[in-house]
């Protein structure tokens, strides 16, 4: 089992014959092996999740351009505070994840509106694939 940079701690990865000498340790890395995948998988429906919720809020920031709206909402961002808050304590997740979430895409949509005001409505390539 292959020595990481800490010293203390071995790598996931062992070869047939470690696998052989030592099955209880092969069995702990096929499981982590499977984790990993799922870990991926979830991975992978975060990215696509987040892409279409930026399109929503491109689409958002047309309309609060086209309306003359400015591109925060702090009443709006209250809200949310407090629902993503309830929503992670419901899930069993750490409220501050969620508020480090919620500030990641609230400073990203902002930018994005303000981006879409300043080109007039335009949402732009960027936010058209996004």
């Amino acid at each position: 089992m292959s020595d990481n940079d800490s010293g203390d701690w071995k790598d996931t990865t062992i070869d047939a014959a470690e696998a052989a000498a030592h099955p209880e340790v092969a069995s702990e890395v096929a499981r982590i092996r499977q984790l990993r995948q799922s870990i991926d998988n979830v991975d992978m429906a975060v990215v696509a999740l987040l892409a279409e919720r930026f399109k929503y809020t491109s689409q958002v920031g047309v309309l609060k351009a086209r309306a003359g709206f400015a591109p925060a909402d702090h009443q709006r961002e209250a809200y949310q505070i407090e629902r993503l808050r309830r929503l992670a304590v419901e899930a069993g997740l750490d409220p501050e994840i969620a508020e480090i979430y919620r500030e990641f895409v609230v400073t990203e949509a902002k930018k994005r509106h303000q981006r879409i005001a300043d080109a007039g409505g335009d949402p732009g390539v960027l936010d058209v694939f996004a």
